[in-house]
């Protein structure tokens, strides 16, 4: 049976829309109250390497290099080198909000004035898709540049000597002097005066073909070269599942019932909070969700579930997941499997949940803390999990249009 695809054709107004509510859903999402960073993150780094929960757009990922390559071929001391690229980066809001896609500006309430830069925010996963090949941080990188400069002047001497004996250049030395990919396209006429988020085909090529070396097991990498963009609110409802590697399968369907236990404790956590407010919109809220979440369990899925198995596909992938947060999470889907319904009666569910909240904020935990509950907002933690796939479906909306994109003669 042929797969269905759907994809996204935004213009600027969807895009803006999609990005406001990935905002909103990322917020919700990415506060760990109940300490599952480091399970969630293993998933998501194993099917989406590189991205974050914080990236909103593809095209940063050529402009941050953009910036550095020009300094560089400026060479740019290092007194200077590091104000002069959060200047340029700076540089890069006003034309981004002139363009006709505003959707995902860094700096697009702030201005000049944002507090995060680019730079920053995507210099990990240009690291792990292999456009930057410097393994410095990113302040390192800004203080040793003339220390990279002066590396450069050797290996040239140490080529012009080896060509004038005949001798072979050695291309490994080289490239362990470069700071950036030496493919990386050129950047557009007038960067970064005059600049928007549409890639090239070029760079899009580029960027594909960078994903595909450094992380061409991955989710990512599949999605990025066999699939359109589908507009499917979790990965594992892509409507190209079906074509999807039995390692990706079983990856997700662990992913998928780990979201779907867990986003039951969050909910529990927000009725306990809500019940110590007094606030009885707020308790009736989150208890209608907890109700929802109820009904719709894949019980019998979770009940012959190999919670062993969870371990070893999200243990030892660059997240440490203590024996406490595994025994947290056993707990909780033992109690799960028993009675779901009952688990916001049940004594020791909710015990177990409020124990382990008070063990993570110690004196900020809001079950001691009366100021802290005071503050709450109301809602914590309580999106689903789903590794980050809102940011990745805008990152391979952009990759798709830039591949489709017919270059002008």
């Amino acid at each position: 049976m042929a797969s269905y695809l759907s994809w996204l054709d935004h213009d600027s107004i969807a895009r803006e829309r999609t990005l406001r509510i990935l905002s909103l859903f990322q917020e919700k999402e990415s506060r760990d109250e109940l300490g599952l960073g480091s399970v969630r993150d293993s998933f998501a780094d194993q099917l989406f390497p590189g991205t974050s929960t914080i990236q909103t757009r593809l095209r940063y990922m050529l402009f941050v290099p953009w910036i550095y390559h020009s300094l560089e071929e400026n060479r740019l001391l290092a007194e200077s080198f590091a104000i002069q690229a959060d200047k340029l980066e700076r540089d890069l809001v006003q034309p981004l909000l002139d363009s006709d896609d505003q959707a995902g500006v860094f700096g697009k309430t702030a201005g000049k004035k944002l507090k995060r830069l680019p730079s920053s925010v995507y210099w990990a996963g240009l690291g792990v898709w292999g456009i930057r090949l410097t393994t410095f941080s990113q302040d390192e990188y800004h203080r040793r540049i003339d220390e990279t400069y002066r590396r450069r002047n050797a290996l040239k001497a140490l080529e012009k000597d080896a060509k004038a004996r005949g001798d072979d250049i050695d291309v490994e030395q080289r490239r362990a002097s470069l700071s950036w990919h030496p493919r990386l396209p050129a950047p557009p006429q007038n960067f970064p005066a005059m600049v928007n988020f549409a890639l090239s085909r070029e760079e899009a090529e580029f960027i594909r073909d960078r994903v595909q070396v450094a992380c061409g097991g991955s989710l990512l990498s599949f999605l990025a070269l066999h699939c359109e963009p589908a507009d499917s609110q979790a990965p594992w409802e892509h409507p190209d599942y079906g074509r999807f590697s039995e390692e990706h399968k079983e990856l997700l369907a662990n992913a998928r019932l780990f979201s779907e236990v867990m986003h039951g404790a969050a909910l529990s956590y927000n009725v306990q909070l809500a019940r110590l407010r007094n606030h009885e919109d707020l308790v009736a809220e989150h208890q209608a969700s907890f109700d929802e979440w109820t009904a719709n369990l894949p019980l019998e899925e979770i009940r012959t579930w190999s919670v062993s198995r969870l371990w070893e596909l999200t243990m030892d992938h660059g997240h440490t997941i203590t024996p406490q947060t595994r025994s947290f999470v056993q707990q909780w889907i033992d109690h799960t499997r028993t009675s779901p319904s009952g688990l916001l009666s049940d004594t020791e569910a909710l015990t177990l949940i409020k124990r382990r909240e008070m063990k993570l904020k110690g004196e900020r935990s809001r079950f001691r803390n009366h100021r802290a509950l005071e503050q709450w907002g109301g809602y914590s933690g309580v999106g689903r999990l789903v590794y980050r796939w809102p940011n990745v479906k805008v990152l391979l909306n952009d990759l798709y249009q830039g591949m489709n994109r017919e270059e002008k003669c």
